[in-house]
């Protein structure tokens, strides 16, 4: 069976199972819906496995200060970053599933990194619940200021080059500021080395340093630096050009179509969360979503907000897993099982244990309310 056949079957398997609107829950399940009614009684903490200041964690933060509002209480960010992401999914998977904790997550933990990785502590479909898809967003294609790179035909001539030394860094392995560029590389017949970093802002650093030569990073991570005259963008990788940069083409007007991809983020929660509390949590998310003041904050960093039904959201990582997994194949990434060690301890671990006690607050990321 091939790697996408066994994605598609996955995904429609859980979806059809539990109607979409809990996906796969496990067995622990019954026992949540006996939860509060009242919630909540207390802040949600929202776990964002990437680190401050990256993507994630910029819109993560804008959201919740509109959503806390409406549940009348605190929403909390816990930065767990490491492992391409994986780490901080994994914390959320093996949380309780009272709606005290929550995440956010973005398409290399969701969909890709379960297609590379056999041996990952978690898988998406099983023991995460979606909340909502929460925002778009498009890379673009950058270097140094001061490099010799000047237009994508110097970038792809430099990886054609038989000793080609060019390194490029990621949000993550799986990610689309990964996933493109290795789609890039295949397609021009070029090569270089991927370097996953934790989030974009030391992805951004890497270059500047001059640790790395190119990337596909997000928008809100690189319009400052190209503004400020420290990097220059090449290409737009999606589908139009960008309204903030109309002069800078696309990858498929440069002859390389099919490559865009939206480094999307979505909230999600461990599975069995209570049908109730999952109702409240995508009212407040998307409610914020739809405001106009977040909306002109997500826009000015170049983020298209999206929200929709938990039901929503699953079917688009369905689509994610089927459009992903052939590249992923083609590209020769999908992993096989091995006897590695897995990121933390073991999801199956009862969801009480002190090993499952969510990470100290960081005191300067709480949204309150008035």
């Amino acid at each position: 069976m091939t790697l996408l056949r066994r994605t598609f079957c996955t995904w429609l398997g859980a979806a059809s199972a539990a109607a979409l609107c809990a996906l796969g829950a496990p067995a622990h399940a019954a026992g949540a819906s006996a939860a509060n009614p009242a919630w909540p009684t207390r802040s949600i903490s929202v776990i964002v496995p990437f680190g401050a200041g990256s993507s994630p964690d910029v819109m993560s933060r804008i959201v919740i200060e509109h959503a806390a509002q409406s549940l009348g209480q605190s929403m909390v960010v816990l930065n767990r970053p490491g492992a391409s992401g994986n780490i901080g999914t994994h914390a959320i998977a093996k949380a309780a599933p009272d709606g005290y904790t929550i995440g956010v997550s973005i398409t290399g933990p969701l969909v890709n990194n379960p297609l590379m990785d056999a041996n990952l502590p978690y898988r998406p479909e099983r023991d995460l619940q979606p909340i909502t898809l929460a925002v778009h967003q498009y890379n673009l294609l950058v270097v140094p200021a001061d490099s010799p790179l000047k237009h994508l035909d110097d970038l792809l001539a430099a990886a054609r080059a038989p000793q080609s030394r060019l390194n490029f860094p990621s949000t993550g392995a799986g990610t689309v500021s990964h996933l493109a560029v290795e789609l890039l590389m295949a397609r021009a017949q070029g090569q270089a080395l991927h370097v996953p970093y934790p989030s974009s802002p030391a992805a951004v650093t890497s270059l500047l340093n001059g640790d790395t030569q190119f990337a596909a990073l997000p928008p809100v991570a690189v319009m400052p630096m190209i503004q400020g005259g420290k990097l220059r963008a090449l290409a737009a990788v999606s589908a139009q050009r960008m309204a903030a940069l109309p002069d800078v083409p696309t990858v498929a007007e440069l002859g390389y179509p099919g490559i865009e991809g939206s480094g999307w983020i979505g909230f999600v929660a461990p599975a069995g969360l209570n049908a109730q509390v999952l109702a409240r949590l995508n009212a407040a998310l998307t409610q914020a979503l739809q405001d106009e003041s977040v909306r002109q904050r997500l826009s000015g960093m170049h983020m298209q907000p999206a929200p929709g039904t938990p039901e929503d959201f699953a079917r688009y990582l369905q689509q994610e897993s089927q459009r992903w997994a052939p590249v992923i194949e083609r590209l020769g990434l999908a992993a096989q099982p091995t006897t590695a060690a897995p990121l933390n301890a073991p999801l199956n671990a009862p969801k009480n244990t002190p090993e499952a006690t969510p990470p100290t607050t960081d005191p300067t990321a709480t949204s309150k309310t008035p």
